[in-house]
């Protein structure tokens, strides 16, 4: 068995880091029933522009201590998808963001977040990771198959946006497979072997990035910089958060909190990409910010990534062998991997930063996890590309 076997980390072959039940087969009772009605609503309620007034009046303010101590992991993880989109909605779909959170949202989104080892927001995996399904169980998971299940305010563009990533996040279980058998056989010095398992690794990043190009198709960039980001943002460098919020009946009492917004950098394929190949990145504000991402994953999925990383000979092996093929091989993914970030840069204009200026807190300089992301964007994919071993 391999030292690093996908199933010790909440990973799969055929779903990647996408959530390993499915989601429609989750249910609830008693009050945990009434809440995910409610978040369930939230394409009827956030045209009312009284979201704030509705949530505070249906929700009940629940200690979650009971329900935590009997639920499974399946039910905890869609219960944080529900609370976590009511607790973007509460800050983000009025005009004006709050300075608090009520005890119906703050001490549930705290007690999931601590219970799941997350932070009490929006997070990627709740976003993307466990909001979705398939309409036929016994088909794959593309894009012809699969629907977004939580939503905002709903359309196509939002699903789109959010089943992008869930394809991707699919398609790279069959590369994250293959890591573990590349560290093996670079431990027992199989040239053979890698090369073989790099090359597969290429051609499964070429369907990766062809799906990413797919992202225009039914994403619209106004209509994402409008009606889709203005709720996937965090209170961590956000000028119309300068102080954070206050999460009114938990354990931080009166002082008010910080989170970086959801972004795909939460996501956790790219860096387990980096960390099998070697690739690394000098100092500058977005490594840094991307460093402070790694506690917005899954504890599973950070595991994974470090343990690649700790693990992983690839470069040096490749680069003292003196193999061309091989060379070329590593080569091919390392270039993939660029590809994948030119793209990332190129939607991160088109879709943000050419768009008008909007509302305080959609700012078309800064990403959704409160950065200047531009210039650090195209440094990054140049230092990736840097990597290339010379054959």
């Amino acid at each position: 068995m391999s030292t690093l076997d996908l199933s010790n980390y909440d990973i799969s072959k055929e779903r990647g880091y996408l959530c390993q039940f499915n989601a429609n087969e989750v249910e609830f009772t008693g009050i945990m029933s009434e809440v995910s009605d409610i978040a369930m609503g939230l394409p009827q309620i956030l045209p009312s522009g009284r979201v704030r007034h509705i949530l505070n009046r249906d929700l009940p303010e629940t200690d979650l201590s009971d329900f935590l101590a009997k639920c499974t992991d399946a039910q905890a993880r869609i219960a944080m998808v529900h609370y976590a989109f009511m607790v973007q909605s509460f800050v983000w779909g009025e005009a004006t963001a709050p300075a608090y959170l009520p005890k119906c949202l703050a001490m549930p989104i705290v007690a999931l977040a601590d219970h799941l080892g997350q932070q009490p927001l929006l997070p990627y995996s709740s976003y993307v990771l466990d909001n979705w399904d398939r309409f036929d169980h016994d088909k794959p998971i593309a894009l012809d198959n699969i629907y977004m299940r939580q939503h905002f305010l709903g359309g196509q563009d939002e699903a789109w946006f959010v089943l992008i990533h869930v394809a991707i996040e699919a398609k790279a279980g069959r590369a994250l497979a293959l890591m573990g058998p590349i560290v093996d056989a670079v431990e027992k010095g199989d040239l053979d072997e890698v090369q073989n398992k790099l090359g597969k690794m290429a051609l499964t990043w070429d369907k990766i990035n062809a799906i990413f190009d797919r992202m225009p198709e039914r994403c619209d960039p106004y209509v994402y910089f409008e009606r889709v980001r203005p709720y996937i943002h965090g209170w961590r460098d956000n000028p119309a958060l300068p102080n954070g919020i206050i999460y009114e009946g938990t354990r931080f009492g009166t002082e008010a909190q910080a989170f970086r917004g959801q972004t795909g950098s939460q996501s956790s394929i790219v860096p387990a990409m980096d960390a099998l190949l070697g690739i690394g990145h000098a100092a500058d504000p977005l490594k840094e910010y991307l460093d402070q991402l790694h506690i917005y994953r899954p504890t599973d999925h950070r595991r994974f990534i470090d343990d690649v990383r700790s693990k992983s000979r690839l470069r040096d092996f490749v680069k003292t062998a003196g193999h061309k093929g091989l060379a070329e091989a590593y080569n091919a993914n390392v270039q993939a991997i660029s590809d994948f970030r030119t793209r990332h840069l190129e939607y991160a204009a088109s879709y943000i930063n050419k768009q008008g200026k909007s509302a305080a807190g959609n700012d078309t300089d800064v990403g959704t996890g409160g950065t200047p992301f531009m210039k650090y964007l195209k440094k990054h994919r140049d230092e990736t590309k840097a990597n290339l071993v010379s054959v």
